[in-house]
């Protein structure tokens, strides 16, 4: 029995060479968009903590007739501002109050802007344990 000796003449090496560029490739497009992801998602934490400010300041104003002490709010949602609009109702609303709490924030470069309004009596708040 004789060996004989094969050449590949370099075609493994080439094949794992092409082999480890794409799958690198395909590494880099995967921390990419987890990348993208991850940013994205901060955004949309950012701009859940506006709406929950936002309805904590209404439910403050409808229930007690008092905003949130500024401390409070800034010790709950850090990074966050308010801005409270109260104006007379319109039309079939005469009599009653709307109330426009703007809360924003700031992620990166983008800024969240969040408004929600309510139509508040303008008769005493409730009292703890009624309602």
């Amino acid at each position: 029995m004789s060996y004989r000796k094969r050449g590949y003449g370099g075609f493994l090496l080439a094949e794992i060479i092409v082999a480890l560029t794409i799958l690198s490739m395909l590494l880099a497009g995967v921390a990419f968009s987890l990348n993208g992801m991850a940013k994205f998602n901060r955004y949309q934490l950012i701009r859940q903590q506006c709406i929950a400010a936002a309805q904590a300041e209404l439910d403050s104003l409808t229930s007690t007739g008092k905003p949130i002490k500024d401390e409070d709010f800034s010790r709950i949602w850090p990074g966050l501002s308010v801005s409270i609009e109260k104006s007379d109702g319109q039309g079939q609303w005469q009599g009653i109050q709307l109330v426009k709490v703007r809360t924003n924030g700031k992620y990166l470069r983008k800024h969240v802007i969040v408004e929600l309004s309510r139509y508040v009596s303008r008769d005493e708040p409730l009292a703890e344990g009624k309602g």
